[in-house]
């Protein structure tokens, strides 16, 4: 990942960097370091190699790189790593609908599924102060089914930007993904493409984007969290949306 020194005034350098391990992850990997130690006490190299590698994929999946979130009014980022599969008009979840949420009417819905490979930090779409933080248990049905949205283990979160407008998103386990990890509460002021949460191992979030949205992206498409932007309200006509 890239990162800017400026070793003079004006003048920044980009350099390559190796992504740092988000906290989370530490206790994971000492697990399995530990397990590659007695592998190889126990049975010898035969099984520590293979421990081995999945120690150093659980320090991947844990990684946190650098990301810088495009600047500008009306722009909505996407708030995770991953494969964009759905993009489709649904009613707002119930826990997300009424006035001190999204409304009642219906939203364009763009869901992004994340493998065990992506990244798994989740960032805030928008600036703004975090309404809501719902979570809900549930199934570990498949993250890339449509159903997962209302049956699998989620949290939804609400962000108010600064001019009113307010964008959801959903956190939701799937298959392999047993825990979210929330960083963020009610209240909380944010910047766009902050950090405020993770699932691990594997799962999907959706973004619901304000009525009036541009959207940006298209189903097949790669997002990356906190750079892609997923939408734009100073435009009125939403594109590759299916009904």
């Amino acid at each position: 990942m890239a990162s800017i020194e400026q070793p003079e005034p004006g003048k920044p350098v980009i350099k390559w960097r190796v992504p740092d391990m988000h906290p989370e992850g530490r206790k994971f990997v000492l697990i399995a370091a530990v397990l590659v130690l007695l592998g190889y006490l126990w049975l010898g190299w035969f099984v520590a190699w293979p421990l081995i590698g999945l120690t150093l994929w659980v320090a991947l999946f844990f990684r946190d790189p650098i990301r810088v979130t495009p600047q500008g009014e009306g722009l909505i980022t996407a708030p995770a790593d991953g494969l964009i599969t759905l993009i489709q008009r649904v009613p707002v979840p119930r826990e997300m609908a009424g006035p001190d949420g999204l409304g009642d009417g219906a939203l364009v819905r763009v869901s992004i599924f994340m493998s065990v490979f992506d990244v798994h930090i989740n960032r805030t779409p928008v600036a703004g102060t975090i309404r809501q933080v719902v979570y809900i248990s549930g199934k570990f049905l498949n993250a890339d089914l449509d159903k997962a949205s209302e049956e699998n283990e989620r949290q939804h979160i609400v962000v108010e930007s600064r001019d009113g407008k307010r964008v959801g998103f959903t956190q939701i386990a799937g298959l392999v993904a047993r825990r979210i990890v929330p960083f963020v509460k009610p209240g909380d002021m944010v910047a766009s493409g902050q950090r405020i949460g993770l699932i691990r191992f594997g799962s999907r979030v959706d973004v619901y984007l304000p009525e009036g949205t541009n959207c940006q992206v298209l189903i097949g498409q790669r997002s990356v969290a906190g750079e892609t932007v997923l939408g734009r309200t100073d435009a009125p006509t939403p594109t590759g949306i299916t009904q």
